[in-house]
């Protein structure tokens, strides 16, 4: 199979490069370098620094005829976001519509977007369904919202393939300390350098956690299923930012000091996605518990740098 992955330098994308790598497919990486890192790339993936919303990615994509594209390429910073909300329409909405077009033109069998739980908004479920109402409560969400409506009408007018993703809170190596969702990067990065954890609130508020290799494999069942569909990539389970501070606790083997803070106007303070269609329609069911794959991660991103 010959895939492209946008955003293939990046945390989860690179992870996802790996993974068909080692499937034996042939990968072509479309990544800019803002915020994607060259040490990521895997070095039998075919790297070309581009943006997404640029006329040369369409001539890149024709040239390649991918069979498969799986978009990750976005725009995720939330400080960028609050203060520049047109970059975020450039490059998630706009850059959308660019890989789009070049699927088409390309005759791709099918795009995979990676897209977000934070669309859901301030929606206080226990457990949010694909069929519950999206209601973004920021500019980042309502792009990613709005990048997921145009992937649906392409399908209608050009029947171009796709599986919508929309994950939990993905967390693991390789992930930077910033961005939408990035808590355990961030709390990472601050035990590494024996700062204290900055929590929003009271800390009791909930995410749902899932690792970037469960990521990967939910990306990988969607190649063959779930085509047509919004999906939820989720365990279907909460962590409060208090336990997870304990599950760090029990890693790091200290408490590490903490700082509460007023939290942001558009901070959401519960978030649970229903995997019941994953498992149904992808045949995906995560394998990591939330300790094991803190675990993991605290062994590469702080032990091996000591």
């Amino acid at each position: 199979m010959k895939a492209i992955v946008t955003g293939g330098a990046g945390f989860i994308g690179s992870h996802l490069v790996d993974a068909l790598i080692n499937r034996g497919d042939e990968v072509h990486v479309i990544d800019n370098l803002r915020s994607g890192r060259l040490e990521n790339i895997h070095p039998q993936a075919a790297l070309h620094i581009v943006d997404i919303s640029s006329r040369k990615v369409k001539e890149i994509i024709v040239r390649i005829k991918p069979d498969i594209v799986f978009h990750l390429a976005a725009q995720a910073d939330v400080t960028t976001s609050e203060q520049s909300p047109d970059i975020d329409a450039e490059i998630n909405i706009k850059g959308t519509i660019n890989i789009l077009e070049a699927c088409c033109l390309a005759r791709a069998k099918k795009i995979i977007f990676a897209s977000t739980s934070a669309v859901y908004g301030e929606n206080q479920k226990d457990l949010l369904s694909e069929e519950d109402p999206a209601a973004p409560i920021s500019c980042y969400s309502l792009s990613k919202w709005t990048a997921e409506s145009y992937i649906r009408l392409f399908y209608r007018f050009y029947q171009l393939p796709y599986t919508i993703l929309r994950y939990a809170n993905v967390y693991g190596p390789r992930q930077v300390a910033k961005g939408e969702g990035g808590v355990v990067a961030i709390f990472m990065n601050r035990i590494k350098k024996g700062e204290p954890l900055k929590v929003l609130s009271n800390g009791d508020q909930t995410q749902d956690f899932i690792y970037v290799k469960d990521i990967v494999r939910a990306n990988l069942a969607a190649i063959n299923n779930g085509s047509g569909e919004i999906i939820h990539a989720s365990t279907a389970e909460t962590t409060s930012i208090n336990q997870l501070i304990s599950y760090l606790q029990q890693i790091h083997e200290s408490r590490p000091k903490t700082i509460n803070l007023v939290p942001r106007p558009a901070e959401i303070k519960h978030s649970c996605l229903d995997n019941t269609k994953a498992k149904q329609l992808l045949k995906f069911t995560p394998s990591y518990s939330i300790i094991d794959g803190l675990r993991e991660t605290y062994e590469a991103e702080v032990l091996n740098e000591k």
